[in-house]
């Protein structure tokens, strides 16, 4: 069981402890977190950290936009080392060069500024960074959510590609002191349990409630010993689907074991929080009582254990069902349609990435398929080992015969079927993964279009006893199977003959080859004195991700041309906002040419009675309201798209996470709140009168009106706390803007 507390805690001669004496404020500083955080910081006050990372990773998806904005901004070379994977976007693109165009592009990025690149289906993104820049006491800032690097004693954040940028131009990154939250480990793992089954029940208690949001995880406490390191990384990695910041754990001779296999002992130290450190609450984590789990659509929280699953297919699944049917438009999902003979089944198996494609993992789902077969039925299984060490170590173990021979498909180093960019499933079919998300539609269905499939997570060893079971969920708990671990030999022949490593060796005389899908930003204004908002897309679901604010699949193809992945932006949650903020944005533009549409007088007519001259001072932009957004990717795309499109705000109750809210500064979008807001609607208008002054004076209320039937009423937001920097971001219009301007 895995339960969340409150109450903070000391650590008193190697265990939790309500009383330790010391100031919890200074106590704080005893743990791993924060003698990791005051290496990196450059700033030296006691509650604000400003970050310097010690290396930076980005995939195929996002390297472009981020090297374009650096290089706009003024950078020359890579300052650290800087990781360009290909391991999202590795399939050609349907019709056209762009997914390989951008691979060129990486190459010669990496050539010209000194960085490293990694070629398509080498290894995924995470299993490279653990392999080869994992270091314990080190920091990591990666451009993609599942940064996360804390058993390797390595802090990995994941965050938008403009505060990647930022440390390409030597900035910081800058947040306020974190609180810190103890993961108490402890028990022995029954036979049959993975880390997977840990992980969505970590997520089950602690995301529902926002617990640990923007908070540190810090894993300690005697159950750690006994935990292979793939195990540890299975559970790590996933601790960003509970909205923490960031996570470390103690390091031990199992961590040595695995820096010496990989050829860095030097990698190596020791990791213990002090003696008295405290904690603010406390995770207690008693590994002897997990069992086998499965996370129903659409969230890794949705968790329930297969074994009350299969005692109540009926009543768990109509519930989901129902829930997840509240999200949905135009189409409906069937879940109970999966029960066959009083059993749940599944169409679809995937072992994949970061997460599901670790050695161990893969070796032990081996063992509970050898001899067996995943059979000729509906049901298919697939497994992509997460590099190509691993691949190798697999090949030469036997376990890629046993897999084969049991009927699954092994395929290459690849994150997509994690975001809808392979192996999605038929429709209404129900796909179960050792993958990080099951987010609605992230697996690539189109529900706009009719088209509707389902995910739950699993772990490997589950999902293999499934296999074998024909489909049927089964846990691997109620498998009969013999297992003994084998060591993880790593082979680096693979790397050094395939990658390139220019660290530290820039070329500036080679040129950037830019496909022709690749361009520049569009021009993007600074702050006006007034802003009125025209709402284009209103949200009620309880979160909103970063997958509906901008699809990924096939849309992130189009990732290095701004205008055309914006017209992507909400397709699949709100189809008619990209046409209405186009026009938004069009109006707008007429404006600024003295040309005053009547949309625009028409609204501001409502708070002035001399609106065409108001006009003169006050952007006009789109909108977009939802009560709680940006959960999911880190992707800035979710961002930047909204202000290519013109875009000048969001107005929400909560923001999913920290990350989100940052990619709005960055790109220039006001990130309001509210505690209350009346029902906002598409077509709404929001005046801001002195936004310019707001913006300045956070943390401060906002005095704003709703416009609507020609007639204004006072509306309560706010906009909560930033650095100058931020500041200055907003007012120029965007990070580009920013930099543009000489500041540093």
């Amino acid at each position: 069981m895995i339960k969340y507390s409150p109450k903070g805690t000391y650590l008193i001669n190697g265990a939790p402890s309500p009383a330790g004496g010391a100031d919890p404020a200074k106590a704080r500083e005893g743990t791993m977190a924060y003698k990791i955080l005051r290496a990196h910081d450059r700033g030296g006050a006691k509650d604000r950290l400003s970050i310097r990372f010690d290396a930076l990773m980005s995939h195929d998806i996002t390297y472009v936009g981020i090297i374009q904005t650096a290089r706009a901004s003024g950078m020359e070379k890579f300052p650290m080392p800087y990781v360009l994977t290909n391991c999202h976007n590795s399939l050609a693109a349907v019709g056209g060069t762009i997914n390989e165009d951008d691979h060129v592009f990486g190459l010669t990025a990496a050539r010209k500024y000194g960085g490293i690149y990694v070629p398509a289906n080498q290894a995924v993104c995470h299993q490279f960074m653990r392999e080869r820049l994992s270091r314990c006491g080190g920091m990591i800032l990666g451009s993609d959510s599942h940064t996360r690097y804390g058993c390797y004693g390595t802090m990995g954040v994941g965050e938008g590609g403009g505060e990647l940028a930022k440390q390409l131009l030597m900035n910081t990154w800058d947040i306020d002191a974190p609180e810190v939250v103890l993961v108490w480990v402890h028990g022995e793992v029954p036979h049959g349990v993975g880390p997977h089954d840990v992980a969505i029940s970590l997520c089950g208690e602690v995301f529902p409630k926002g617990l640990v949001k923007n908070k540190i995880l810090e894993f300690a406490g005697p159950g750690v010993a006994a935990l292979p390191m793939d195990f540890r990384i299975g559970i790590d990695v996933m601790t960003t689907e509970t909205s923490c910041l960031s996570s470390i754990w103690i390091t031990d001779d199992e961590t040595k074991k695995y820096f010496d296999a990989v050829g860095r002992p030097e990698a190596f130290a020791e990791l213990r929080p002090d003696e008295g450190a405290w904690y603010d609450a406390v995770v207690d984590m008693d590994l002897s009582t997990q069992e086998c789990m499965i996370a129903l659509p659409f969230h890794p929280s949705n968790a329930v254990s297969i074994r009350e699953l299969n005692a109540d297919p009926y009543g768990i699944l109509s519930k989901c069902q129902e829930d997840c049917n509240r999200s949905l438009e135009g189409v409906k999902l069937d879940l109970t349609s999966k029960i066959v003979d009083g059993r749940v089944t599944a169409q679809q198996g995937i072992i994949v990435g970061c997460s599901g494609g670790l050695y161990d993992d893969i070796v032990e789902a081996a063992a509970i398929l050898d001899g067996g077969m995943v059979g000729n039925g509906e049901f298919n299984l697939s497994v992509y080992p997460a590099s190509t060490p691993t691949a190798l170590a697999l090949t030469r173990g036997g376990t890629i015969e046993k897999l084969l021979r049991a009927g699954a498909v092994i395929k290459p180093s690849f994150c997509g079927p994690c975001f809808g960019a392979g192996d999605t499933p038929a429709d209404g079919a129900l796909s179960i993964r050792h993958a990080t998300r099951n987010f609605m539609s992230r697996e690539g269905s189109k529900p706009g279009e009719g088209q509707i499939a389902s995910v739950a997570l699993m772990d490997a060893r589950s999902i293999a006893a499934t296999a074998r079971n024909g489909g049927v969920i089964t846990a691997a708990s109620d498998i009969d199977y013999e297992f003994e671990r084998s060591e993880f030999v790593f082979d680096p022949a693979i790397y050094d003959g395939r990658i390139y490593d220019g660290y530290g060796l820039p070329k500036p005389e080679e040129a950037l080859r830019l496909g022709p899908n690749i361009t520049d930003w569009p021009k993007m204004f600074p702050l006006g004195d007034n802003l009125l908002l025209r709402i284009c897309a209103a949200i009620y679901d309880d979160v909103t991700t970063t997958d509906e604010l901008i699809p990924s699949g096939e849309t992130s193809s189009l990732r290095s041309n701004p205008v055309r992945l914006s017209d992507f932006a909400l397709s699949r949650r709100a189809p008619d906002y990209v046409p209405q903020a186009k026009k938004v944005r069009q109006a707008d533009l007429r404006r600024r040419e003295g040309d005053v549409p009547a949309e625009i007088t028409e609204a501001l007519a409502a708070v002035s009675v001399e609106p065409e001259k108001l006009a003169a001072k006050c952007d006009y932009a789109s909108c977009v309201f939802a009560k709680k957004p940006g959960d999911g990717s880190a992707r800035e795309q979710a961002a930047s798209c909204q202000k290519v499109l013109g875009g000048g705000a969001n107005i929400c109750f909560e923001y999913a996470t920290k990350r989100y809210r940052s990619n709005l500064i960055n790109w220039g979008v006001v990130p309001f709140t509210a505690s209350e807001l009346p029902e906002l609607r598409d077509g709404d208008a929001v005046y801001v009168p002195d936004i310019r002054d707001v913006v300045a004076s956070a943390p401060c209320q906002v005095k704003a009106f709703l416009i609507r039937g020609g007639k204004a009423e006072p509306l309560a937001l706010k906009l909560d706390a930033m650095t100058e920097n931020e500041k200055e971001i907003l007012l120029d219009g965007c990070l580009i803007n920013w930099y543009g301007r000489g500041r540093k």
